[in-house]
Parts: C-alpha cells; structure tokens; sequence
C-alpha cells in the first residue's frame, strides 16, 4: 500500500521521515523548491508495510478572496459584508499543491501530519481537498490525522501508529475566523483609506487598514497613554514612626496615607501624646514561594520579553526553530499541566550532561529534590506545556545567541517546576500607638529549593525583627508626619501588553505576537527605548484612530476588546460542536455591519480626530 504523508514544514517532513525510514530515505525534488519529497517504508500497524512517501506544504495552501467584480474601487466597501468569497492561491502554492496532487493519484490513504492546533487541521483540509483532484477516493473520513506535539523519536512513532481523524469542528472554526476577518478587514480598511484620502496631508501611511485584534491592542496602549498624559499628581500624608529596641526597627501605618493634611495632623498630634506603643499581636507563620506552573506559549513570550527583551513575535520564532530541530515541544500551547502520562523524570535524565544545570538535573533524580508539578487550569487538550525534548548543549556553536537563550529559559522553568517551592519564615508585629495602627514584617529565607535553577526570580531574607512579646511597651524613637505625591503609571510594555491581549481574549497564544508585530509595522504604536527600559507608545495616527471610533460611541467598540472576545467565544462554541459555522457567521457580520455603518455615516467624526491630533502636534510621533 503507498501512504501520501503531509507535513506543514518541509523541516518537519524531513525529520519525520528520518525516523519513520529509519534514516533510509530517498529525497526528490518537487516543482516547489523549498519542498522536498522523502521515500521510505514504514509499518502502520493498522496498514501494514507501506511504501511512504512524506512531503508538506508550507503554511496555508490556499487563501480567501473577493471575486474581480468586488476589487478595491469597484464597490462601495459595505457590500464586502454580503460579497461572495472565493478560494486563491498563490503561484508558489499552486506548485505545492501541484505535488501533493500527483502524489495523491498513485496513493491509497492520506496521513496529515499538520501543527496540532485548530490552524493545523484547517491546513489539513486544504491539503485532503487537493490530494481528492488526483484521488476522489481519500476522503475526510479514511485520512488520517497524525496527533504529535514535538519530534522526540518515541513520540514521532506512536504518532504514526495511532492517527486519529481531522477535526471537522475545528476546520469550521478557521473558516468562519478568515471568512469574518476577510469581510470585517477589507470593508473596514477600504473605508478608512477613503476617509483619509479627503485630508490633503494624509499621506503619513500608504494604507490606513483595520484588523479585529489590531484595534483593540492599539486600545490598550493608547489607554495607558492617555492615563499618564492625564495624570494630575496628588499630596498626600503619612505617618512613619520606628522603635528601637536593640536595633531601630521601622513600622508601617495600616492606613497607609492620607489625602487629607488636616486630617492627618489631628491624627499625629493625638499619637504624639503617647511616649510608647503597645504591641498587639505577634504571628509568626511558614512562609512559601511558588514554584511557577507549567509553561504556556503566553508565558514563554512574556518571560522572553521580561529578561531577555525580546519581541514576542522574535520569542516565538526562536521557539518554533527549536521545535522544528528537535529540542523543544510544539511551543503554541495553552496548557498549563503536565499529562499524567508524560515521563518528567526521563525528560530531566536527558539534562544531565549539561555543564551548568546538569548536576541540578542529577539532584532532582539521584535525591529528594524532585517534587510533583504544580497543575494550572488550562488545557487546550492539543498540545503539553512547553518543554525540552532533547538535549541542546548551549555551550556549543550549534545553535544561534537567542536559541541558547530561549532554549536555557525552558529548561530552566522545567526543572524549576519539577522542584520543590521555595520555604521561609515570616514574622508580623503589629503595633499600636495612640488611635492608630502599624505593622513591621520579617522574613528569614530557610531553602531556595527551585530558586537554585530558577535564576530569573529572587527571594532574600529581610533584616531579623528583634524579638518582642505580647503587650509590650516600646518606646516611640521617632514619629513624623511625611508627605508625597502619587505617581503616574508607567508606559506600557509589550510583556503587559502580551498579558492584557491573553487576559482580553484578544487572539490566542499562537497569534498575540503577530497582532503586535502588525500594528507596530502598520505605524499605529512605537517601541521606545529609555534608560535601557523598552515601553510602547501610541502614534499619532494611533491616538487619532483610537479616539475617532470612542468618539462615536458605538454599541460594538472596535477599540475596545469584547467583540473580538465574542468573536473568539463563538469559535470555541463552534470547536465544541455546540453552534453551527453559517449561524456564527451570519451573527458576527450582523455586529459588525452595524459598527460599520455608523462609521460611514459618522465618518467626519474619525477624520476629525487625526486633524486634532495634527494640528497640535504636526508631524511628530506622540512620545
């Protein structure tokens, strides 16, 4: 029997095939030249010995268009909402889609062996659509779907051995997001460049152009924005006494501040009357440092951008190489627990070589060290938390600056999790003088435990309270009435940003890197750099955006993230097989029709806001 293997990388073809073939394999080129075709035997054992021959594709086969009648500039935007959609492709894709065509003549059952996630079985139906042109025998329900999450050989094997079928669900899911994004960014995007094209300087972007997730990221750095330009400082007053007994240990006032003077010269002065203070309560208690969860796509990008200041989209690249090589799983996941069938033991043996945390590695192993991972609430039910697979030796020139990098922060976070947490002792005192209340803490750090390996956190012992008794009496050795002047927030920065996206519902794991990436290369926000600190900052064009459609006030924000949020509920239910792909679809474009038609019909508003914003600042950058 010939079985037709398809992969979505050729780099994932050609390792897949390494270890179905047992390194014997036969490569022949294919009209596309960055893919490859690979022949070898394999046993399915629901197949038999099989003449294979793996090959992929590279991304998406096929894309989603108008008809040439509902090109840009030979209909009014709003009819995109109800245009037909048609089926592209590319001239590269039409070469890659050639071969998988001829392949598929001389082939009695089709094995996809796409990313596991809702995008990776969507890319399996395009390629099942075009292997059925030279076979209309393979059909959707005697393809095989290979079910893998990274290319460790075991893995690869039992992934072959026990297909599963594609997802007709979630297949739905994608169809229904690119048609909505297809219809919500061309109607959109062709409006506002008819909009700005009324202003005689509106030459600052070549295409002023809307996305679903775009906005409402903008949204949030122009919201941090105007809070800090908003800003207005406020006194406040408060009270900071310490006692000394020993040593001076200071005590912090449980009202914390005040925003009222008068107030708080009454209270000081009615303090002021007592030489010494009461103590009123003594707690000491163990003290934990958890250890972190599993790790997720979000979190790995929010780590990358924390300690090494990488985008995210730079992070997750880095990653997806790692993968593709074979050192670390599938890295877009939401999953925040281990399988129960994951051997986290086998996994950490690999480390062992290692010349820096190799010796940590062997006392998780050899001593009492190991402990059982913490279980998050996330299960995407596709893919594990991301961690190493084989073992990279970053003290080599195999890899590049930034892979040795990523590849150290997942090993590291693994063995953090497989640890013990951090254990400490703290003590609180509370004091009271007068009418008021205040309280003084210590901590003693008694074993670090993950914090050996886990070098991106600390946790230090704080000075040793001395040691008080219940109801003392301590003298007072100092007591003023200080003030301050609250602070504004600090710029955003893209690890907030990445968090605020996930926390929202804005895109997914797989996709907030991207979303970034867009509105900064489409001029809407600014990476700035100060004091060696990276923040973003809205345009003026992003400002004027974001502004202009508040302004409106429409029912469904654009800016703002609940549709989207809606929008990616939807597909979930969709996925779960709960609500059906024309009824999601005909509902979305209903929301965003009547968006969009209040912003036609209000458009001055938008352009109004860009001139404001030109005006005042002319053609500089908001920074």
């Amino acid at each position: 029997m010939k079985v037709l293997c398809v992969a979505e990388k050729n780099s994932i073809a050609k390792e897949v095939a390494k270890i179905l073939g047992g390194g014997r394999i036969q490569i022949s080129n294919s009209p596309y030249k960055y893919v490859k075709n690979y022949q070898f035997t394999f046993n399915f054992p629901q197949l038999g010995n099989c003449d294979v021959t793996m090959t992929s594709v590279a991304g998406h086969l096929s894309g989603m268009d108008f008809p040439d009648a509902y090109k840009w500039g030979r209909c009014s935007p709003g009819k995109l909402f109800e245009a037909p959609i048609v089926i592209t492709m590319s001239d590269d894709q039409k070469k890659i889609a050639q071969n998988i065509e001829r392949l598929g003549r001389t082939a009695q059952k089709l094995m996809i062996w796409t990313d596991c996630d809702r995008e990776g079985e969507y890319i399996g139906k395009e390629i099942l659509d075009v292997a059925r042109k030279g076979n209309p025998n393979i059909t959707i329900d005697n393809t095989l779907r290979a079910q893998f999450s990274h290319l460790e050989r075991s893995h690869v094997l039992k992934a072959a051995r026990e297909p599963i079928k594609l997802d007709q669900n979630a297949i739905n899911a994608v169809e229904t997001r690119m048609e909505l994004d297809l219809r919500t960014g061309a109607s959109f995007t062709r409006f506002l460049c008819d909009v700005f094209q009324k202003y005689k300087n509106a030459n600052l972007v070549d295409v002023v152009s809307y996305g679903s997730c775009q906005f409402p990221t903008v949204g949030f750095v122009v919201d941090r924005f105007k809070r800090i330009k908003n800003f207005v400082p406020e006194e406040f007053w408060y009270l900071d006494i310490s006692v000394r007994k020993g040593k001076i240990t200071r005590f912090t006032w449980k009202k914390n501040r005040l925003f009222d003077r008068l107030a708080a010269v009454v209270l000081y002065q009615k303090c002021m009357e007592n030489e010494k203070g009461t103590i009123t309560n003594i707690k000491s208690s163990p003290s934990t440092k958890w250890k972190p969860l599993p790790l997720t796509t979000v979190e790995l990008q929010k780590g990358c951008s924390m300690y090494f200041k990488m985008s995210a989209k730079e992070s997750l690249e880095v990653a997806e190489k790692l993968y593709q090589k074979g050192f670390l799983s599938y890295p877009r996941t939401e999953t925040n627990v281990y399988p129960k069938t994951m051997d986290l033991k086998a996994l950490i043996d690999k480390q062992r070589p290692d010349q820096v945390w190799g010796e940590y590695a062997t006392g998780l192993l050899d001593g009492d060290l190991f402990d059982t991972p913490r279980q998050g609430k996330k299960n995407d039910e596709a893919h594990p938390p991301i961690h190493p697979v084989n073992y990279l030796n970053i003290h080599s020139p195999d890899a590049t600056a930034t892979e040795k990098k990523v590849y150290e922060f997942v090993v590291r976070h693994f063995l953090a999790t497989c640890s013990k947490n951090a254990k400490g002792a703290s003590t609180n005192v509370d004091l009271t003088w007068g009418t008021e209340k205040f309280s003084a803490s210590g901590l003693q750090v008694l074993e670090l435990n993950y914090l050996d390996i886990y070098k991106y956190q600390s946790w230090k012992s704080s000075a040793e309270l001395p040691e008080f008794t219940m109801n003392e009496q301590v003298k007072i050795n100092s007591a003023e009435l200080k003030s301050g002047k609250t602070s504004p927030p600090q710029h955003i920065t893209e690890t907030e940003l990445i968090a605020l996206m996930d926390a929202n519902g804005i895109g997914t794991d797989a996709t907030i890197a991207d979303h970034i990436e867009k509105v900064c290369n489409r001029q809407y926000i600014i990476k700035k750099t100060e004091r060696q600190k990276k923040f973003l900052v809205p345009s003026t064009l992003g400002m004027a955006l974001v502004d202009g459609f508040e302004e409106l006030n429409l029912r469904n924000s654009l800016t703002k993230p609940f549709l989207r949020k809606n929008m990616e509920e939807e597909l979930k239910a969709i996925c779960d097989g709960v609500k059906r792909k024309n009824d999601v679809s005909h509902e979305m474009v209903e929301l965003y029709r009547e968006s969009f038609a209040l912003s036609v019909q209000h458009q001055n508003v938008i352009l109004n806001a860009y001139q404001r914003y030109r005006r005042a600042l002319g053609e500089q950058i908001i920074a």
